[in-house]
């Protein structure tokens, strides 16, 4: 074919670039996966998901790593259990060097939430640790090479910042992907504030609606702020609140909402 002819049929006989085509691939996967949030969510007693932020509404025991929901530990502690682990029952720790101990215990056994979590003991100087970031940022590491959740995120905290690392912000925005393909909320939430920042306002919706629909008030908020300033549809808004409203309702429970009441 002449170079005319080739001109003429928009250059059809050319290769795609490699690169565009792994970034639209990956693109395709981040927006077609991460839509349920983890298993992680879960109260492992009541088995329902646990309402965002799932620090707020939930307490993590270092004896055996679960996140127990508030409205499980109020009806453990009106049955009397009131000083021991609503899930496996272990006495809970007297002090930050008994809690360290659990925590390390898991560790050991190979628990990689408990990993993450002795990451952001060293990272921030916590139970009677020595702030430690290189070590935190390690532990951070090393629970990510095993898939946690947790660990990506917070990751991708430090390096798209650089707090505590040399600041590399697309080393960041991957932790955040791989995070956000296993529904991490807050980690979607971060990916559609930096497409905002970047002016690609069609991705920073597509995230925003994906976390927003599982819960995540940040997100419905930005998407709100964005239809006020004419970068979303009256539609995407409508579904924005219809998603979360659902995302909300889902993890009610009148246990929880005495649990809101009494302030536990």
């Amino acid at each position: 074919m002449s170079d005319s002819a080739a001109a003429q049929t928009g250059g059809l006989d050319e290769p795609a670039d490699p690169v565009d085509t792994a970034a639209r691939d990956l693109q395709q996967r981040l927006m077609a996966s991460g839509h349920e949030r983890p298993e992680g969510d879960r109260c492992p007693i009541c088995f329902d998901l646990i309402e965002l932020p799932v620090d707020e509404h939930s307490k993590t025991n270092a004896c055996c790593m679960k996140g127990v929901c508030n409205g499980c530990f109020l009806a453990a502690h009106q049955r009397g259990m009131l000083d021991r682990c609503p899930f496996c029952r272990t006495p809970t720790p007297a002090d930050d060097a008994s809690t360290l101990a659990m925590i390390q215990k898991r560790v050991h056994k190979g628990d990689v939430l408990a990993k993450s979590i002795l990451g952001d003991k060293f990272y921030h100087g916590k139970l009677g640790l020595a702030k430690n970031v290189p070590r935190g940022i390690e532990l951070w590491t090393e629970a990510a090479e095993l898939g946690s959740v947790h660990a990506h995120f917070e990751l991708g905290v430090v390096y798209h910042t650089g707090d505590g690392v040399e600041e590399d912000k697309p080393r960041g925005i991957q932790y955040w992907q791989k995070a956000a393909m296993k529904g991490d909320t807050e980690s979607r939430h971060n990916l559609g504030v930096a497409e905002y920042q970047n002016g690609n306002f069609k991705l920073a919706a597509q995230h925003w609606m994906v976390s927003t629909k599982m819960g995540f008030e940040k997100s419905l908020n930005h998407i709100k702020d964005m239809f006020k300033k004419g970068h979303a549809t009256k539609a995407q808004y409508a579904e924005a609140l219809l998603g979360y409203r659902d995302a909300v309702e889902e993890v009610k429970s009148p246990q929880r909402e005495e649990a809101k009441r009494l302030g536990f």
